[in-house]
């Protein structure tokens, strides 16, 4: 009798012991996988909510400009990079509330440097003429012409005069691009002794200078700059090679910043910012907004 009692006993306890572990092992189990969805899905929300407030919310814009193209883009005496097209970047960052993000670049890499989107547009007398299809522009804000400067009593006052000459220009400049083009001025070119191509503009005045050069091909707005600057010695052609204009290019098919940045220089134009940046910088004769 007490061993028939012990048995039962023991079956009575190792089927409670069974439904426990059964209990255990379903509970645990249920309750786990209903929280790792709903933390998955917690975590998906938020990383999806993360992207569009990344995407969406520019806090920065960056302009690639050539450090040596005063007045539009250049350094000063005090080491910092200012110029017209950047001032008026900054103002239109202070508009937005971004921050401007000055980036100098070699002119030769401009699209590289655009297409890799290192840089949001290009930025610095930037010529539009022969190049609309290749960027997506702004509005044009300045009227410009290459012109051809030669120091004073070169003997040489005609563009005829530039036979047999040499004459210099900086490296993937509009000004090469007119020289080069035989819709334009390649036939003046192809009279020339030699056309010298520069990394910028300083360098191919020292050589005018030291008389390593007969003449500059030069955008006037950067001829005029450097003739103040430089003092006398210096004169401009009457004749200009061409006439074009001026605007930020932006890489092709982002519409969305450039209407954003159009915007807000026609509000700087109307409330006279482009005006008192243009006098400050000696161009006020050049620019065509309205």
């Amino acid at each position: 009798m007490m061993k028939k009692t012990l048995a039962l006993l023991l079956c009575g306890v190792m089927s409670m012991a069974l439904l426990a572990g059964c209990g255990n092992d379903g509970a645990p189990a249920s309750n786990t996988n209903d929280g790792n969805e709903a933390s998955d899905e917690a975590n998906v929300s938020d990383g999806e909510e993360g992207e569009v407030q990344a995407s969406g919310e520019r806090t920065t814009f960056t302009v690639g400009f050539d450090a040596e193209y005063p007045p539009y883009g250049y350094m000063d005496d005090n080491g910092e990079y200012t110029g017209f097209d950047l001032e008026l970047a900054q103002a239109v960052c202070e508009l937005e509330g971004w921050e401007l993000i000055k980036t100098p670049i070699d002119w030769d890499s401009k699209d590289m440097e655009l297409n890799s989107g290192s840089i949001d547009c290009i930025w610095n007398g930037f010529t539009m003429n022969g190049r609309e299809d290749a960027y997506t522009w702004s509005d044009p804000y300045c009227d410009n012409s290459q012109v051809i400067v030669v120091a004073e009593g070169s003997g040489i006052t005609t563009l005829a005069d530039l036979a047999g000459k040499t004459v210099g220009v900086q490296a993937a400049s509009a000004a090469l691009d007119v020289l080069s083009d035989e819709e334009q001025q390649k036939d003046l070119a192809d009279t020339f002794g030699a056309l010298q191509q520069f990394p910028d503009y300083n360098s191919a005045f020292t050589e005018l200078m030291a008389g390593s050069l007969d003449a500059i091909a030069i955008d006037i707005g950067v001829a005029n700059y450097q003739i103040e600057s430089r003092g006398e010695g210096y004169v401009i052609l009457t004749e200009t090679l061409n006439s074009e204009q001026y605007g930020i290019g932006f890489k092709l098919g982002n519409e969305e910043l450039r209407d954003i940045v159009n915007a807000d220089i026609k509000k700087l134009t109307e409330d006279g910012t482009v005006a008192e940046l243009a006098e400050k910088y000696g161009i006020s004769e050049l620019i065509c907004l309205e």
